[in-house]
């Protein structure tokens, strides 16, 4: 078994063969996958995909990059889509001090104010952090939620991974594992232990080697899954075993 615990099957990318994407997630050995909203719309449209697909779970929230969108019926929509029971953590939230889609102290504020929802409403999150790792800390930190969650398509250190896990939160490795001049996060996962690791795709973004330049499905968590077997010295089957079963434990599956 495998699970793909960040992907956005609601995005256009997948319109024309969603169907088939997740058949093939199927036939590859990926059990669930989570697929993330990013927008409101996108988030009613994950929750649809997630009703109709058995193997298919919801994750809602507002990505950095549109929280700027956020008016006042945003969080009472997400308190209503949460009482949904294929939704099964509140993200991708946090900051993103690299594109900086949205203000910067918008995303601090539209940040603070995500985490204390999910704290309400009984959520784990799921955490994007890109380039502003200690902002991120600093927020999390703070956060009085009991849920804890998922630090997203990790991209820092494995001092930093440290603090994450101090704070109980999971690591979420990516296809990005694969790459050439990915050390810093082979480090992460030779220190971190399996038991606080997890697959991704993040699809359709992020594709891994060899199929970099095509576009990502849930599949291909078998080649993160198959590069981490490599690094740890585990044997395929004992990564998705154990990741699955760190995705069951913060999901409640």
């Amino acid at each position: 078994m495998f699970i793909d615990s960040h992907a956005h099957l609601e995005m256009k990318a997948f319109d024309h063969d969603r169907d088939k994407v997740i058949t093939r997630a199927g036939e590859a050995g990926v059990d669930y996958t989570a697929t993330v909203g990013t927008t409101l719309s996108d988030c009613e449209r994950a929750i649809s995909i997630a009703d109709k697909y058995e193997s298919v779970y919801a994750v809602i929230g507002i990505h950095p990059h549109e929280v700027k969108n956020i008016d006042d019926r945003t969080y009472e929509s997400l308190r209503e889509m949460a009482k949904n029971n294929k939704v099964v953590a509140y993200g991708e939230i946090g900051l993103d001090f690299f594109r900086n889609l949205s203000p910067r102290n918008v995303q601090i504020k539209r940040f603070g104010e995500q985490l204390e929802l999910a704290g309400e409403i009984g959520l784990p999150v799921v955490i994007h952090d890109r380039k502003a790792h200690t902002e991120t800390l600093e927020m999390l930190k703070k956060w009085k939620g009991s849920q804890r969650g998922i630090i997203h398509c990790f991209s820092g250190d494995y001092a930093m991974a440290e603090k994450c896990l101090d704070m109980g939160f999971y690591i979420s490795i990516p296809g990005t594992i694969t790459f050439k001049k990915s050390e810093a996060l082979r480090e992460v996962v030779r220190k971190v232990p399996i038991t606080s690791l997890l697959l991704e795709t993040d699809s359709p973004f992020l594709t891994p080697h060899p199929m970099r330049g095509k576009r990502n499905e849930p599949a291909n968590v078998i080649l993160t899954a198959r590069r981490i077997a490599e690094i740890k010295g585990l044997s395929l089957e004992e990564v998705g075993e154990i990741t699955s079963q760190n995705v069951k434990d913060i999901f409640k599956l």
